[in-house]
């Protein structure tokens, strides 16, 4: 049966302008995403932030508000309206096109009021251990929506609904308070003692008006959206059992199967793993491990030892649950979980990602367009390039040739349903060279060519599907039947 390979497109990064406009301009180019093999796009969060159309989303403030009321100085989110966010939504669809909506229910920020709180200083690097006794700070954390006027929800918040902000009005001091008789929940991740808290006004997952409220706004979300799935943020830091119950709530609802991919910011593999067997209601994590490694051997100067690149990855541990990644929003130069992949390495990363047969791969914004506020100009030639060659070619048995350090190759052999199907790829993170390596029979007695432009000499490929194939150093090259059918 012929199926076409999944390539998922974070579309956005966090340097964006205020007026990006980014629904409206989705609506332009789905049916170019499409072509492209684009087959789900992740959405940033639609909801009003406290920063206004100065936010990127992630520091929420009415989950009921996707740029329809005037709250925090304006209507529209950084992205648009509402209306337009539902449009680039069915746009997208119409296409063909899953859309992921990025959820962020951790935490809040943009409170309306102030309350006094009798709260416990706790030491950031063993959130487990208080400093000192309690004492009475003032904190942002009322929140009550008067743009909305009430409409869809009359919850509103104050600070029974969470366990810790991160700033004492009264003593003008930044740091971790949690509000007497509130416990961080133990089924988080275990880093800095209990990583619950992360950031603003952190959500108390144990509180059940809380819980029931976050339950009434998923399904109203998707009633309002019809989204095909989700992006959840930040799944380290909540309660694992919330978004088991959280999820089968919608699907007992809508009695429709809606994928989940999570944000679980580990190189902890096993950590992630835990995960993943204990909440079989999420479909996928991003590849964190993969992209640290990507990293390291970005700043290794040719000394990273490319055999073992996937070793210890969600793409080698459980490859049915891994979305891999080359770069996003939190890695960007700048931001809190920077962990840029040199512009160098970038090519060799994204070929790891985008010619291997497990892994769902995920294209960065930033990547792909550049991103101007960093003078990083992308390379949207080259993976316009890459997501051609995985959409028409990537597909067939895997061959791995991981038998030097500096050196890796591994060929896909093509299939029945695919025609001209097939590929060799060699990359160097030293001198290069070259690599002799089987493409089977789909590809035996052609010539192949090299479609990222960067070995000039063509490839003859014998009768057993044999060839000598070369990259150059610090580079990578993606070998493809010349004069195929699809004029790549």
């Amino acid at each position: 049966m012929k199926s076409t390979n999944k390539t998922m497109m974070q579309y956005f990064e966090w340097y964006l302008p205020s007026n990006c406009n980014l629904w409206n301009n989705l609506i332009k180019v789905a049916p170019e995403l499409k072509k492209k093999g684009i087959t789900s796009v992740w959405l940033p969060p639609a909801c009003k932030s406290a920063a206004g159309i100065n936010d990127t989303g992630y520091g929420v403030y009415d989950l009921y508000d996707l740029g329809e009321f005037n709250q925090k100085g304006t209507i529209r989110t950084k992205y648009g309206t509402k209306d337009e966010y539902i449009a680039a939504i069915q746009a997208l669809q119409l296409e063909g096109i899953h859309v992921l909506a990025d959820i962020v229910l951790n935490h809040r920020m943009g409170a309306d009021e102030q309350q006094e709180i009798i709260a416990y200083k706790i030491n950031p690097d063993n959130r487990n251990e208080t400093i000192g006794d309690y004492r009475t700070i003032k904190a942002w954390t009322k929140y009550n929506f008067e743009g909305r006027k009430n409409k869809y929800s009359d919850f509103k918040l104050d600070w029974s609904h969470f366990t810790s902000i991160d700033y004492d009005d009264n003593e003008k001091e930044n740091g971790i308070f949690r509000f007497y008789g509130k416990q961080f929940s133990n089924e988080v991740d275990k880093e800095r003692g209990n990583f619950d808290y992360l950031m603003g006004c952190d959500v108390d997952f144990n509180n059940l008006d809380t819980v029931n409220d976050l339950l009434y706004w998923g399904k109203w979300f998707y009633e309002q959206t019809h989204v095909d799935g989700f992006r959840l943020d930040a799944v380290k830091h909540i309660r694992l059992s919330f978004y088991k119950t959280w999820l089968e709530s919608l699907k007992r609802e809508f009695n429709k199967e809606l994928y989940t991919v999570g944000e679980y910011f580990s190189v902890n593999i096993d950590a992630l793993l835990y995960y993943l067997d204990s909440n079989k209601e999420i479909n996928a994590l991003f590849d964190v491990p993969l992209h640290d490694h990507f990293k390291i051997a970005s700043e290794s100067s040719g000394y990273y030892d490319m055999r073992n690149i996937f070793e210890n990855t969600l793409i080698d541990r459980r490859p049915s649950k891994a979305v891999t990644f080359v770069d996003n929003h939190d890695t960007e130069p700048g931001q809190s979980l920077e962990s840029w992949v040199q512009p160098w390495f970038k090519p060799l990363a994204y070929a790891m990602i985008m010619f291997r047969d497990m892994g769902t791969p995920c294209i960065f914004y930033g990547d792909y367009y550049g991103i101007p506020e960093k003078q990083y100009s992308g390379m949207k030639e080259l993976l316009d390039t890459f997501l051609l060659a995985r959409k028409y070619l990537a597909y067939g048995e895997e061959y791995d040739y991981f038998d030097n350090e500096s050196i890796i190759g591994w060929t896909r052999l093509g299939d029945y349903y695919h025609q001209d199907s097939g590929m060799a790829i060699v990359l160097s993170d030293g001198a290069g060279g070259g690599k002799q390596m089987n493409v089977g029979k789909n590809l035996a007695n052609t010539i192949l060519y090299d479609c990222t432009g960067n070995v000039k000499e063509n490839v003859y490929v014998d009768s057993n599907g044999d060839g000598i194939f070369y990259c150059n150093g610090g580079s990578v090259s993606v070998w493809i039947k010349k004069d195929n059918m699809y004029n790549l």
